[in-house]
């Protein structure tokens, strides 16, 4: 089955669009056997300025109930509309498409006082895509698993686990797990132990990704910057030591997992307090400790929760590009861990790094129309595994398993 992913993530930088061979029989899947997803095409299609403008107002509360409905089916639209643009630019037919899964943009995830999730909300209406390209469309996938008690993240937790698990003799020696770290605007892992050993996996968001380097960049810059380019402005600065260590009590990151976190708790309004904290330090200096916190808190939170020995981290996301926050991730996990740990791109395992999370939700959508669970609950929390998604059908319900 030819199966389409689109995503948008916190940080709202563009829609990846990833299309995928995924064949394997729905009865083999849940042993991660039989399963294949082969890459044949991915590109990230830009929002469109005010489209961008919008989202940021509405990830603000700066909206009505009538602009968030609009909101809903415009970038609907827009998703439809960089499908589109991905399967042109590989030659085919929208015709040739089978099935398509859409995360949407994610709005408001409710987190409560005990780290429970209580409700999500993602936009970009699944059944506008389903319209506009004639292709099924799966979409709003987190829901389900935050109805089974569960934190309705992190969701790439089940393409790891199928698919990512390390050999028993990881960088040989037995017994070495996996860490899979995204780095988008908020940062996640999923801890993987080899093939062969009788354990689940672990995932949950470390904390801050690009989302504070980001404000950092556009704060020091005026708005003229919506982030960090390749670290230009950290590789400037000096890490202040005593201002990290204030920012890395922050108590979200000694909450126990499952837990999530998003721009509703690490918010412009933190930036801005943590930036007059900063006051009258170099503004690089700033930025180059913002990008230290990023790096401080993922390898804090493998010390505290990793399950296993670690043999290497796989990274993917925005942050692989930044090399000021690479430097700094690989020289505190020596630190942290006591020894050196290989710190690999995610291309090494034949995924390109930017393409995951999209290859993810068309992974997804597969699962769904196969009545096969999406949701790892070892990874999410939730009280059973669960079908995810909801099904808006193309012109000829074609994509959907009978």
């Amino acid at each position: 089955m030819r199966v389409a992913g689109l995503m948008s993530g916190t940080s709202a930088d563009g829609i990846d669009v990833a299309i995928a061979e995924i064949t394997g029989m729905p009865s083999e899947i849940g042993q991660g056997s039989g399963l294949a997803v082969v890459p044949l095409a991915f590109d990230t299609v830009a929002w469109p300025e005010v489209q961008r403008r919008t989202i940021f107002e509405l990830f603000a509360g700066r909206a009505t109930l009538a602009q968030i409905c609009q909101a809903n089916f415009s970038l609907g639209e827009t998703f439809a509309d960089a499908l589109c643009q991905v399967v042109a630019q590989a030659g085919w037919e929208l015709a040739q498409i089978d099935l398509v899964g859409s995360h949407g943009q994610t709005l408001w995830h409710d987190v409560a006082a005990d780290g429970r999730v209580t409700s999500t909300l993602q936009i970009g209406e699944p059944a506008v895509i389903a319209a506009r390209t004639g292709v099924t469309t799966v979409g709003d996938f987190r829901v389900a698993d935050v109805a089974a008690g569960g934190q309705g993240a992190p969701l790439v937790s089940i393409f790891d686990w199928l698919l990512l698990r390390p050999p028993p003799q990881q960088s040989g020696g037995a017994g070495g797990w996996r860490a899979i770290q995204n780095i988008g605007g908020i940062g996640n892992v999923t801890f993987l132990p080899p093939l062969g050993m009788e354990a689940q996996p672990l995932a949950f968001d470390t904390g801050p990704g690009n989302v504070l380097i980001d404000w950092a960049a556009q704060l020091v810059s005026g708005g003229r910057l919506a982030y960090d380019r390749d670290g230009e402005l950290a590789v400037q600065g000096k890490v202040q030591s005593d201002l990290l260590e204030r920012w890395l009590a922050h108590p979200y990151y000694t909450h126990r997992p499952p837990k999530t976190t998003g721009r509703e708790l690490f918010t412009a309004g933190l930036a801005q307090q943590m930036w007059e904290e900063a006051s009258g330090r170099p503004a690089e200096d700033v930025v180059a400790t913002i990008t230290a916190l990023t790096a401080a808190s993922i390898v804090d939170a493998y010390v505290r929760f990793a399950p296993g020995p670690l043999a290497e981290v796989v990274v993917s996301g925005g942050g692989f590009h930044n090399p000021v926050l690479m430097a700094e991730l690989r020289s505190r996990l020596a630190v942290g861990l006591g020894r050196e740990v290989a710190v690999i791109p995610h291309a090494a395992l034949g995924i390109e790094g930017d393409a995951k999370e999209a290859l993810t939700f068309a992974l997804l959508a597969y699962l769904c129309v196969h009545g096969v669970p999406g949701n790892v609950p070892a990874c999410t929390g939730a009280l059973h595994p669960a079908l995810l998604g909801k099904v808006a059908l193309g012109r000829t319900g074609r994509g959907v398993v009978r």
